[in-house]
């Protein structure tokens, strides 16, 4: 009784050492992990915006969610949730030994790949990393028994929150699960869960490009380890700012590679005796995908860089090392294998204990910067009173949104001086329009909203009655400006306007003048209606299964009495 806990245990324990202070009170605002207290349902984020859709459908799910779960709490479940559900789909993979199910957990949660994109604010995509084994295990199940199950939906749901986290999801169910019985349903059912961001970039196809110069999204290296290799083990995002600092001494990364390639060639043939040639050739494929693709934005950066701007689409490759969520299964299955296998040998009990404990412990030993919150760096913090005046004066309010200072991100005092992407746009009600381009190593990266050079022009009129004429001729109906934010004349200026909140950090105003109301083709909402009807179908598909279920169990109970 007390070992089949241990692996949960473990897992939880994992999850929480990596999270640390995040699990407490407040919320985790890091680079583009923004949470707010009610997160008000929009239009853009349904896809009718005139930005590429880039955070659809996340936004209208946590939109719809947090309206029954608070927001703060709804993060935490989150964030937890999504590691332990990692931790847990990493254990299946490595069979019944409870050893090797340990070592599974920790290769699996304690990596690069988590510890990064988590400080980056990526959760959507760890979320697809976290349903990526439960969808190889769904998948060997279809082949045996092709009904769909009580899980399949959901797990589809959450994989599928962004448009990369989809992809990945879909080919991981189809590589390991797909027969000429389960193909069409199992196309359908990937459609509907990738349905509103597919059907929203048709929709934005005329813009769907994304700008990029050189290698700025490119696999990078860690410390003095090339892309390629950071990639082995997992690592090498674009951002050097949320590398731990385990990561840039090179002895500890060089042995974390040495290690986990040694371990997963030893477990090579184990593990394709357990889990089949099927499976397994899926899993070494599905690496090998995403290790090309992350290796591919380092050694041809040109070519990604005129694919992301030039096809559209194409922008889902720029950020290769995404992809290299693909490659975290077979990782965590091997090196398990390859350790259960070296305690195999061991002929004294004691002796085999310690080799899985070892194994277990080692990704801890060789990354220890990212223990109890990546060092202190995932703080919680609490959003001003005066934010939740603002939004309750503005309400709902008549056309879009604009915060001055124009400019993306922000470090505020409250939030311990981190940085993050302005949360007031999000905090606030209206619909928005905000500065989507990106500076990355004095390099400044396009954004793909055509109304942001058109903002910038409206801000560089003379008057601030001529400010607001040209902003709302934008659909721009107020403008928020935050006083705490270092700012130039360049993106930020008076608007005249009637103030609805002033205080010594915050003003918010609505624009007086005549108001161009942004129109969205009636064509446009039944397309995202059709979409959106497929994604919430695949959920009362989800939520009918685990009902039809618990009534078969009831009925079994019933006659067996």
């Amino acid at each position: 009784m007390v070992r089949r806990w241990v692996v949960p245990v473990w897992a939880v324990l994992l999850a929480v050492l990596l999270l640390g202070p995040a699990l407490g009170p407040g919320y985790l605002l890091t680079y583009d992990m923004v949470w707010v207290p009610d997160l008000a349902l929009r239009s853009d984020f349904l896809g009718a915006g005139t930005a590429l859709p880039r955070a659809v459908p996340s936004d209208a799910v946590v939109a719809v969610l947090d309206e029954i779960v608070p927001g703060m709490l709804l993060q935490k479940v989150v964030l937890l949730g999504t590691l332990v559900l990692g931790g847990l789909g990493a254990a299946w993979l490595a069979g019944r030994s409870t050893l090797a199910r340990l070592v599974a957990v920790s290769v699996y949660v304690w990596s690069p790949f988590v510890v990064e994109r988590l400080w980056i604010g990526h959760w959507p995509l760890l979320l697809c990393w976290a349903v990526l084994p439960w969808l190889v295990r769904e998948g060997v199940r279809l082949r045996a028994d092709p009904r769909i199950g009580a899980t399949l939906p959901f797990l589809l749901v959450l994989g599928s929150l962004s448009a990369n986290a989809g992809l990945m999801s879909a080919a991981t169910l189809l590589a390991v699960g797909a027969t000429r019985r389960t193909a069409p349903r199992l196309v359908a059912l990937v459609a509907a869960a990738n349905a509103p961001w597919v059907v929203a970039g048709l929709l934005h196809a005329g813009t769907a490009t994304s700008a990029t110069t050189g290698s700025v999204f490119g696999l990078g290296g860690e410390g003095s380890l090339p892309g390629p290799v950071a990639a082995l083990t997992l690592g090498g995002i674009w951002n050097a700012e949320v590398v731990p600092s385990s990561r840039t001494v090179l002895a500890l990364p060089l042995a974390l590679t040495v290690v986990l390639l040694a371990l997963a060639a030893l477990g090579a043939r184990p593990l394709l005796r357990r889990l089949g040639r099927r499976t397994t050739g899926a899993l070494c494929a599905l690496w090998v995908v995403g290790y090309a693709v992350a290796v591919l934005s380092w050694a041809a950066p040109g070519a990604v860089a005129w694919l992301a701007s030039t096809v559209p689409g194409g922008g889902l490759l720029r950020d290769g090392s995404r992809s290299l969520a693909l490659c975290a299964p077979l990782l965590a299955a091997l090196v398990a294998a390859g350790v259960e296998r070296c305690a195999d040998r061991c002929t004294d009990r004691e002796l085999r204990v310690v080799v899985g404990v070892a194994g277990a412990l080692v990704p801890l030993a060789l990354m220890p910067a990212a223990t109890w919150g990546i060092s202190g760096a995932l703080r919680p913090a609490d959003y001003p009173q005066e934010w939740a005046d603002a939004r309750q004066a503005l309400g709902a309010g008549h056309g879009d949104l604009l915060v001055l200072p124009f400019t993306s991100y922000r470090a505020p005092e409250w939030n311990h001086g981190h940085k993050v992407l302005d949360p007031l746009p999000r905090y606030l009600r209206p619909n928005y329009v905000v500065d989507d381009r990106l500076f990355v190593d004095g390099r400044a990266v396009p954004g793909e909203d055509p109304r942001v050079p058109d903002v910038l022009a409206a801000l560089a009129l003379p008057t601030p009655t001529a400010r607001a004429h040209a902003l709302a001729d934008l659909g721009i109906g107020a403008v928020a400006r935050d006083r705490t934010v270092p700012t130039t004349a360049t993106y930020d200026a008076e608007v005249a306007g009637t103030p609805v909140f002033t205080s010594a950090a915050l003003e918010v105003v609505e624009i007086d003048a005549p108001l161009d109301q942004r129109e969205v083709p009636r064509a446009w909402w039944w397309a995202l209606g059709v979409a959106w009807a497929a994604f919430a179908g695949l959920v009362l598909l989800g939520c009918w299964n685990v009902i039809h279920v618990m009534l078969t169990r009831m009925t079994t109970a019933v006659g067996s009495g």
